[in-house]
């Protein structure tokens, strides 16, 4: 993590308020933060999501992580510093999509647990609903699916600090929600999203 390095500044308010945000768009700004191994259908849960949440007429953006490294934080490798700067910015950012009333969604591997829970207590601090989902799915699935070739350059040497083989990843130890994407189809999964977000008030 980084040390702030700029002084003598005062954050700005506008005349707008989060409340006045949220009233206007009719729903209340969160963050959904999914994270697992590669593979395990982070981002394909997430597409389908923000895809039934668009239909239904919310407000809803989604992050995710090689997007992310090709713009905002193309100066990151996969170090363990490296990947803690990554969450960080990401974390940052997500704040302000909440704030402003969007429901943003976040597929990361994010695979160390005090980087997430970084990310969650910017939102306790700023009063903003954050909802670690856990998508499950067992290695050996994964590796079949390898949707990306990630684990079979991994096993080959071709590429190193892979999550799940030579990296760790720290499970979530009590997330809101958790879904194992090897026993449920991805309807099922957002449909167990949705009654999350309607349950909460987050959507009507």
């Amino acid at each position: 993590m980084t040390s702030p390095k700029s002084t003598d500044i005062t954050w700005h308010h506008g005349s707008i308020d989060r409340a006045a945000r949220f009233e206007r768009l009719g729903q209340r700004g969160c963050t959904l933060w999914f994270t697992g191994l590669s593979g395990s259908g982070k981002s394909t849960v997430a597409v389908a999501l923000e895809q039934a949440l668009h239909d239904r007429g919310r407000h809803v953006y989604r992050l995710d992580g090689d997007n992310v490294r090709h713009g905002l934080n193309n100066n990151l490798g996969f170090s363990p510093e490296d990947r803690d700067e990554n969450i960080r910015r990401i974390g940052e950012v997500t704040k302000l999509f909440a704030d402003s009333g969007a429901i943003c969604l976040c597929s990361f591997v994010s695979p160390y647990r005090a980087a997430r829970e970084m990310v969650r207590s910017l939102h306790i601090h700023d009063d903003l609903a954050f909802y670690e989902v856990f998508v499950d799915c067992p290695l050996s699935v994964v590796e079949q699916r390898d949707p990306k070739g990630l684990y079979k350059k991994a096993r080959s040497g071709e590429i190193k600090n892979m999550t799940g083989l030579d990296a760790p990843f720290e499970a979530p130890q009590s997330p809101e929600v958790h879904l194992h994407t090897d026993q449920k189809t991805v309807e099922q999964s957002v449909a167990a999203l949705i009654e999350t977000l309607e349950r909460d008030g987050v959507i009507q």
